[in-house]
C-alpha cells in the first residue's frame, strides 16, 4: 500500500487554486459592474470554490500520511471532513441567493445593463470549468479522493450555473425583467441538488458504510486463494482511497503455522488486486475438513497437545477403530511420568472418536534436536559402504551411494542414498531398505541410527 503523498491529487488540486480564483474574480467585476444578481451569485460561487480548493489543497497533503500511533486508519477521513464543510458553506450560500432571489422579485428591481462582456466571461468560465471538472473527475476516480470528487463536482455545478445565467441574462435582454432574479434562483438550486449527492456519499463514508459490493468481491478475492475453506466473517470500511477488510477466515486444521501464513499473504495480494488499494486484518479459524482422514486427525490432536508422534497406524476393523502411535518424550522422565503423558493422548483420541476405540501407545525416547557428533574416520565410512552394498546385492536396491557416518554421545548415525526401479511402490522399497538398515545394525552393534534416501535411477 502506497503511503506516501499522492502527487496526482496534490497537483490537481493546486492547478485549481488559480482557475477558481481568475474566474470568480472576472465573474464578480463585470456582475457588480453591469448590476446581475445570477453573476454575482456565480462569482460568489466560484469563490467559495476557490476557498475549497485551497482546503482540498491542503487537505490531500495530509490525508495520504501513513497510520500513526493516534490515527491507526491513517488520516484518509480528513477529506470527508473536509468535503462536509465545503457542502455546508455551499449551502449557506445557496440559502443566501434564494433570499436575496426572492427580495428581487418581489421589490422589482431593474434589470442588469447588458453588453457582450458578461456573455464573453461566462463562456469563457464554462470552458475553463469543462477542463477542470473533468481533469478533477479523472484523479478523484484514480485516487478515490472525495475531496477532490467535490472539488470536481463544483466545478460542474459551476458549468450549469452559469449556463442558467447566460440564460437569464438573455431573457433580461428580452425584455423579461425577472429572468435575472430567477437565472440566480436556479444557481441557488443546482448547488443545492449537486451538494446532497456528494453530502450523501460522504456522510456514508463517515459512518462506515461498507461500500456497495466491496464485502463480495472482497470474500470471492479471498475464496480464491489455494487452501481457504471459507470465509465466516467479513467487514469492509472506506478510510480515504484505502479498503480496510477485516476476514475471519477458515483454514485447514491440519495446516502448519509457515501454510498458514502463506495463505494469509496470497489473500492480501488477492485483495490487493481487486481493489488496488487494500489493507486486510486475516484472522485464520482452523477447521475440520470432510475430508480429513483418521491419521491427520490424531496427528492434530497430538500436535495441539505439544506431543511429538509418528508411525500412525489406522485399522478399520468394522465394529471399531484401533490406533497405534509411536510417542516419543524426553528420555530421561520417569516411565510413570511418560505413562500419564501417553494416558492423556489416548484418552483425547477416545473423546474424539468414541469410547470403544482401541488405542495402543509405544513410549520412546526423543531423539536429541541436536546432538554433538563429528564425522567417522574414512576408513570406518568406507568399511560401512561396503557393507551396505553386500547387504543390498540380492535384493531390489542398488548403487549405494553419498553415505556419511557420525559419531555422537548416543552411537554411530549413518545417512547413505540409494535407487531402486521407478515403477516399485513405496511399501516395497520401505520393506527393502529396512532390511538393509536391520542387517547393517546387527553387523555394527555401535549403529544407533540408519537413515535412507531412496531414489529412481538417472534419467
Amino acid at each position: 500500500m502506497d503511503h506516501g503523498i499522492h502527487p496526482t491529487k496534490s497537483r490537481v488540486a493546486a492547478i485549481s487554486i488559480f482557475a477558481s480564483a481568475g474566474m470568480a474574480a472576472a465573474k464578480f467585476v463585470v456582475g457588480i459592474a453591469i448590476g446581475s444578481l445570477a453573476l454575482i451569485s456565480e462569482a460568489l460561487h466560484s469563490s467559495i470554490d476557490v476557498v475549497a480548493t485551497v482546503i482540498t489543497w491542503l487537505v490531500v497533503r495530509f490525508s495520504d500520511q501513513p497510520a500513526d500511533e493516534e490515527h491507526h486508519y491513517g488520516h484518509g477521513k480528513l477529506e470527508s471532513v473536509s468535503a462536509l464543510g465545503i457542502i455546508a458553506m455551499l449551502y449557506v450560500l445557496a440559502g443566501g441567493i434564494l433570499v436575496e432571489s426572492y427580495s428581487r422579485l418581489r421589490e422589482g428591481t431593474p434589470p442588469p445593463t447588458l453588453s457582450a462582456v458578461p456573455f464573453v466571461v461566462l463562456v469563457l468560465d464554462i470552458a475553463v470549468n469543462l477542463w477542470r471538472a473533468r481533469a478533477l473527475h479523472r484523479a478523484a476516480h484514480q485516487t478515490k479522493s472525495q475531496a477532490l470528487a467535490a472539488d470536481a463536482l463544483h466545478f460542474a455545478s459551476d458549468v450549469l450555473g452559469s449556463i442558467a445565467v447566460i440564460a437569464g441574462l438573455a431573457l433580461s435582454g428580452f425584455g423579461y425583467a425577472w429572468g435575472d432574479s430567477v437565472a440566480a434562483a436556479t444557481v441557488a438550486v443546482v448547488i443545492a441538488m449537486l451538494g446532497m449527492r456528494l453530502a450523501r456519499s460522504t456522510v456514508e463514508t463517515l459512518v462506515d458504510r461498507a461500500p456497495e459490493g466491496a464485502a463480495e468481491k472482497a470474500a470471492a478475492a479471498i475464496r480464491s486463494v489455494p487452501g481457504v475453506v471459507g470465509v465466516e466473517r467479513l467487514r469492509v470500511r472506506m478510510v480515504g482511497s484505502t479498503h480496510f477488510i477485516e476476514a475471519t477466515v477458515q483454514v485447514p486444521r491440519t495446516f502448519p503455522i509457515d501454510r498458514v501464513d502463506e495463505i494469509k499473504q496470497k489473500a492480501q495480494g488477492a485483495v490487493s488486486a481487486a481493489f488496488e488499494d487494500a489493507d486486510l486484518t486475516f484472522t485464520a479459524i482452523p477447521v475440520a475438513r470432510d475430508n480429513e482422514s483418521v491419521r491427520e486427525r490424531v496427528m492434530v490432536i497430538a500436535r495441539n497437545s505439544g506431543l511429538a508422534v509418528h508411525h500412525v497406524t489406522v485399522h478399520d476393523l468394522g465394529d471399531k477403530l484401533t490406533v497405534s502411535i509411536d510417542l516419543e518424550v524426553d528420555g530421561e522422565m520417569t516411565l510413570i511420568a511418560a505413562h500419564d503423558i501417553a494416558q492423556g493422548l489416548e484418552r483425547n483420541i477416545r473423546d474424539e472418536f468414541g469410547e470403544d476405540v482401541e488405542v495402543d501407545t509405544h513410549i520412546e525416547p526423543l531423539e536429541p534436536e541436536l546432538p554433538h557428533g563429528t564425522d567417522a574416520a574414512p576408513e570406518r565410512v568406507d568399511a560401512i559402504r561396503a557393507a551396505l552394498v553386500k547387504f543390498a546385492e540380492p535384493g531390489t536396491i542398488h548403487d549405494i551411494h553419498n553415505v556419511r557416518v557420525r559419531d555422537t554421545d548416543a552411537g554411530e548415525i549413518v545417512n547413505f542414498h540409494c535407487r531402486a526401479a521407478p515403477s516399485m511402490s513405496v511399501i516395497k522399497v520401505h520393506e527393502s531398505v529396512d532390511e538393509i538398515e536391520r542387517a547393517l545394525r546387527r553387523a555394527f552393534p555401535t549403529v544407533k541410527r540408519v537413515i535412507s534416501h531412496a531414489e529412481p535411477p538417472k534419467t
